[in-house]
């Protein structure tokens, strides 16, 4: 039982390591997709992942990147699954995660809005907000783009230092 629970908690130290495709100076864990790792009774290393939208282009990847550093850590059976409930928020990335985004020049989200349960009501309305910039802390922000390299960030020009910079959208 002891080796079991050491095993399983060297599984996770190795899965916790693997860098987000999209946001390489963040790990799975960091950006809260890694969900759990845990060991069967027949040795299996099971990780659960949640993509930030279920339509995730970086979620291949991130399956394909787990189960290659469990494997060569000596792990012969890794099964990853996809987890979809409950979905993934940016309240999950870490205050770690969240530093390295922002000395890395992407500003990271503020807190997520309140799920309720029940229809979700329609803004056609702009919605007004502040995005400090991540590099010279002004928040006099405009949004140039709502969609940047992926969907989850949005693109962002400072009216201070004038400079461009990615924003990771709450969800």
């Amino acid at each position: 039982m002891v080796t079991t629970l050491l095993d399983e908690r060297r599984a996770r130290r190795i899965a916790e390591q693997v860098p987000d495709p999209e946001l390489p100076m963040l790990t799975l864990a960091d950006l809260g997709v890694l969900r759990d790792v845990s060991l069967t009774p027949d040795g299996t290393v099971v990780a659960s992942l949640t993509p930030t939208y279920s339509g995730c282009p970086a979620m291949a990847e991130m399956r394909a990147g787990v189960a290659a550093r469990l494997r060569d850590a000596g792990y012969a059976r890794v099964e990853i699954r996809t987890v979809l409930d409950p979905p993934w928020t940016s309240d999950w990335i870490t205050p770690d995660g969240r530093r390295k985004l922002a000395e890395h020049g992407i500003a990271p989200p503020g807190a997520a809005p309140a799920r309720t349960t029940g229809p979700v009501p329609l803004v056609l309305s702009p919605t007004r907000r502040s995005v400090p910039c991540p590099r010279c802390g002004f928040h006099d922000t405009e949004e140039t783009s709502r969609f940047a390299a992926t969907s989850c960030k949005s693109l962002w020009r400072c009216l201070a230092c004038r400079e461009p910079f990615e924003y990771v959208k709450e969800i």
